[in-house]
């Protein structure tokens, strides 16, 4: 039908014309006419696609090959490899380049995890009841005229509510209790002496927190003691443990800060 010529305009319809009628791919009008008439597929090119690279793989692998024969050191990381070809070599590639190729013929530097006990947690942070432990910690948010402002909240560890916070262009020990007390006044109606002891059960209210200088600060710790809160500090270098306020915090940037623009603190 490609080749029928239209009573109205008398032209040719043409392939893409009747291909776009029927919703039919042009690839395979032409496939099934080299089809009948005898043809062969064409064969695909070899190699990558898109532009080719200034140096080759072979020619990179032979670089990387030669500079660690010239090394002193038995066993090279790729970064210091890819250091050199730069600076000695004047071979100017990708790092993820050289590391591909180093991993690709195991050339990279042997190494061993290193060893660590089992951390004595349950894997678990999510309470069975309201007012049993809280979390609390603090990041950061850029502004046009005020910089970077601290923003320190309070987070109920039973459903992630967010239940005190403070925005403030410093971060110490006073600016993060400010948060605290916002939401133990809202929670049980005062900031007198043990206002947190009642809650949990009778047990006490846990406040989780990492081991920042302002957490960890006098002031911050005898002042939660007095509301009769008990620290429960996480794991250093482990943020998962304190992943309840962690995770308010990221859900808060994804949704409401990332993409805008804050002139100034408030």
């Amino acid at each position: 039908m490609a080749e029928a010529t239209s009573p109205a305009t008398g032209r040719r319809y043409g392939a893409a014309r009747v291909c776009w009628a029927w919703e039919v791919p042009r690839s395979s009008f032409y496939a099934a006419r080299r089809a009948e008439t005898g043809g062969t597929a064409i064969a695909a090119r070899p190699g990558r696609r898109g532009p080719k690279p200034v140096v080759s793989d072979q020619a990179l692998l032979a670089a990387i090959r030669a500079d660690l024969a010239r090394s002193p050191w038995t066993g090279e990381g790729h970064r210091k490899v890819w250091a050199r070809l730069r600076a000695t070599d004047g071979i100017r590639v990708s790092r993820k380049r050289v590391l591909r190729l180093m991993r690709q013929h195991a050339l990279l530097s042997p190494h061993r995890a290193r060893p660590r006990p089992d951390a004595p947690h349950e894997r678990r942070i999510i309470t069975a009841a309201p007012n049993l432990m809280w979390a609390t910690d603090a990041t950061q948010i850029t502004t046009v005229q005020d910089g970077k402002v601290w923003l320190f909240g309070v987070a109920e560890h039973w459903n992630a509510e967010l239940l005190g916070w403070h925005v403030a262009k410093r971060g110490t020990r006073y600016e993060a209790i400010q948060a605290v007390g916002m939401a133990v006044r809202l929670q049980f109606g005062h900031l007198g002496a043990g206002a947190g002891a009642g809650a949990g059960a009778g047990r006490g209210l846990a406040l989780r927190h990492d081991h920042g200088s302002a957490f960890m600060a006098g002031h911050f710790q005898n002042q939660i003691r007095f509301w009769g809160m008990a620290p429960s500090y996480a794991f250093v270098a482990e943020p998962e443990t304190n992943g309840v306020i962690e995770r308010l915090f990221r859900t808060l940037k994804e949704q409401i800060v990332h993409g805008r623009i804050f002139q100034t603190i408030d």
